[in-house]
């Protein structure tokens, strides 16, 4: 894994093999982060990283200068890789052991961009459970966005407040908006 752009570009990031995880590979990160380039500038984010895993994505958000990134695992092991890189790094990365649902349930902090990486089989109706609660719990800022990663096996056109969705080989980004116009 590595960091592909801002402040520690080109640093490669080994996590231990133990890891119950699939990283987001770079082909399909790099394609993210051009279309969050286009509309966000990452010096003003916060962003909520969920199913977070070796902090792929989370690395990535502070490299390029987010002043704020939760980083949300189940799996202990994940959350001590992430909090030792982040220190390492020097990231504003907070790392925090919970159940992405709970969390997501009792969160009162609002965010501009939650990204969620759930396992590849995931159903379809926990995906719905995400797009639910962030969206009923108000957990993105005006002009946020909730993106979704999964396997084209995966259809998320049906949920509330899909808006349009980008695949990169066997990966899908869901982008989920408030409709502006309500």
């Amino acid at each position: 894994m590595r960091i592909i752009s801002g402040k520690n570009k080109g640093k490669q990031l080994i996590a231990p093999s133990k890891l119950p995880v699939r990283p987001t590979t770079d082909f399909a990160k790099e394609a993210l982060f051009n279309i969050l380039n286009n509309d966000y500038y990452f010096e003003q984010l916060s962003v909520l990283d969920l199913f977070t895993g070796t902090g792929n994505l989370s690395y990535e958000f502070a490299s390029r200068g987010c002043p704020a990134v939760i980083a949300v695992d189940s799996y202990n092991a994940c959350i001590q890789f992430v909090n030792k890189t982040a220190r390492e790094l020097n990231y504003p990365i907070t790392a925090l052991k919970a159940d992405v649902f709970e969390y997501l349930k009792r969160t009162k902090q609002q965010f501009d961009v939650i990204f969620a990486d759930p396992p590849y089989d995931f159903p379809l109706e926990k995906i719905a459970l995400i797009v639910q609660l962030v969206f009923d719990n108000e957990l993105l800022n005006e002009d946020g966005i909730l993106i979704i990663e999964h396997s084209t096996r995966t259809d998320t056109s049906t949920l509330p407040f899909f808006s349009y969705e980008k695949k990169y080989g066997g990966c899908v980004f869901s982008f989920f908006e408030k409709d502006l116009d309500t």
